[in-house]
């Protein structure tokens, strides 16, 4: 009988393309993979990985064998289901990816929750991106992620996921107090024109929303600083450089000497959960959703 351990590091090398890359998302050593996989070509007398310059390629029998390990693993999560369900507890291993506000803004509570709701749910955490986040979940990386996407800017959800509408995260203008317009009511898009931006890098969700946010408005945005990080925003627009467009979750104690003004229209983003179909039965699934939904409804309550 083929060792499953055996099977899912082919799966994994022949998912992510690099024994490496496997040995990252499996959370073991390169050397660990490819031992893994040399005994399953001693126990399938085949020749599964040949060298390639510097790497390695998958052989048409490593590739068939592959796909069967797939259906094999989808299988055996679908018998872990089952029994977690049998059981009716949540408890195991469940790990959790979200992008880095929701991570800051959201999951504190939703962890600690969890853990006094549930001793027996060991819960992991990952920050990642939303495109990589759902990616992740439908590979069987992650067991459920937090991810977002913009009302200019939707995020492509595998078919294979099921997601769950959390909140709804509106987003304002941070600008220096000594720019005249920190003083509006509320901004427009035109009013905005010439100023230098600060963003996060290209190819990232915020950038492309922040770029078609304004190009709608037949505006050119400067995009002068590229700063992932918030709190780096913060630190720039204290000194007054710059001005941000920037979501409420997660955003904390704003430097005193900088404003938020409104933009009209209003910028928002949707937080959803997703999570493997196959999956939504597991009572770790149904539980952290569960408080979630309790921890979405506290914050999106006219008193908190």
């Amino acid at each position: 009988m083929l060792d499953l351990g055996r099977l899912k590091a082919l799966h994994a090398v022949a998912t992510h393309g690099t024994v490496g890359a496997a040995a990252d998302v499996l959370g073991y050593t390169p050397s660990a993979v490819s031992q893994q996989i040399a005994k399953l070509e001693r126990e399938t007398r085949t020749t599964l990985l040949e060298r390639q310059g510097r790497g390695v390629r998958l052989t048409d029998a490593a590739l068939l064998l592959a796909e069967t390990a797939g259906q094999v693993l989808k299988l055996v999560e679908e018998a872990e289901v089952a029994l977690e369900e049998q059981r009716g507890a949540a408890i195991g291993r469940l790990c959790v990816g979200s992008f880095a506000t929701a991570a800051r803004g959201l999951l504190p509570d939703v962890l600690a929750g969890l853990a006094e709701q549930h001793p027996a749910l060991d819960v992991r955490l990952t920050e990642v991106d939303p495109p990589e986040a759902g990616e992740a979940v439908a590979r069987g990386e992650l067991d459920l992620a937090i991810v977002h996407d913009w009302e200019n800017t939707p995020l492509p959800v595998p078919d294979s996921l099921s997601r769950m509408p959390i909140l709804r995260d509106v987003a304002d203008v941070l600008i220096p107090a000594s720019n005249p317009l920190s003083r509006k009511e509320f901004l427009e898009p035109a009013d905005l024109a010439g100023l230098r931006w600060m963003c996060q890098s290209e190819g990232s969700i915020c950038f492309d929303w922040l770029v078609r946010t304004f190009h709608a408005a037949g505006i050119e945005p400067e995009l002068a600083y590229r700063v992932n990080e918030y709190h780096t925003q913060y630190a720039l627009l204290a000194k007054g450089i710059g001005v941000a467009l920037i979501p409420r979750l997660g955003r904390g104690e704003v430097p005193g000497n900088v404003r938020v003004v409104p933009l009209r229209p209003t910028p928002a983003r949707q937080l959803y959960a997703v999570w493997r179909k196959q999956a939504s039965r597991r009572p770790a699934i149904t539980a952290a959703l569960e408080v979630i939904r309790q921890v979405a409804d506290q914050m999106s309550s006219p008193s908190s």
